[in-house]
């Protein structure tokens, strides 16, 4: 069963738990992260999938999230690539700080706009566009290839990161895109043609 392309964003982490821009923060997840984690590789196994060769990044809740998954596959041995391309986007300032103090540091409306615009970055940090500019480009140097020969590719990585590949999969503007949330451990399963046009998206629940 080849052409298929699986994005998984990490299990909750214990900053996402409290409320914390994370970011490159190197963070692990809590037990319900754990957990998220291994409902996801349980719902993949339900699909009767497994995997040619697996992507993360460098950060250990995507790790984590991703060897919960192959092990409930039973492929703790699979080829894994890690690669900073993969990472979360940079928050730059607002790292380690609970969204509402920075609320009230800089006021709703500019912590709005740094989190939900596409191209404005907080200070220090990555704007949407700039996560994109870097995700994309290794997208498409190595893990389409992949898919598009045939093989079943699982990405593991973050909110963001993510964020960029859907865009690119499922066509979204930049105005979509800045509304799309995806949720911890849920796993997004997509069908490609030999060309890259996907021919089926699918969001797989308990």
């Amino acid at each position: 069963m080849g052409n298929v392309l699986v994005l998984v964003r990490h299990g909750q982490s214990v900053w996402n738990k409290k409320n914390l821009f994370t970011g490159w923060k190197d963070v692990g997840l809590t037990d319900e992260g754990e957990a998220e984690a291994h409902r996801a590789g349980q719902l993949l196994a339900k699909e009767g999938l497994s995997f040619d060769i697996a992507f993360t990044s460098k950060l250990e809740r995507a790790q984590r999230t991703l060897a919960i998954i192959l092990d409930e596959l039973g492929q703790s041995g699979l080829e894994t690539i890690e690669d900073k391309a993969l990472n979360e986007r940079d928050y730059g300032d607002l790292v380690g700080l609970d969204k509402d103090e920075a609320r009230k540091k800089w006021g709703e409306e500019q912590v709005h706009i740094w989190r939900r615009s596409y191209d404005i970055p907080p200070p220090g940090g990555e704007s949407l566009k700039d996560t994109a500019e870097r995700v994309l480009p290794y997208f498409e140097a190595q893990i389409a290839p992949l898919v598009n020969a045939g093989k079943s590719v699982i990405v593991s990585a973050h909110g963001n990161s993510l964020r960029a590949l859907v865009m690119r999969l499922d066509g979204l503007s930049t105005d979509e895109v800045t509304q799309l949330n995806l949720a911890t451990g849920a796993p997004i399963l997509y069908r490609l043609e030999a060309d890259g046009t996907v021919v089926e998206k699918r969001d797989l629940v308990a």
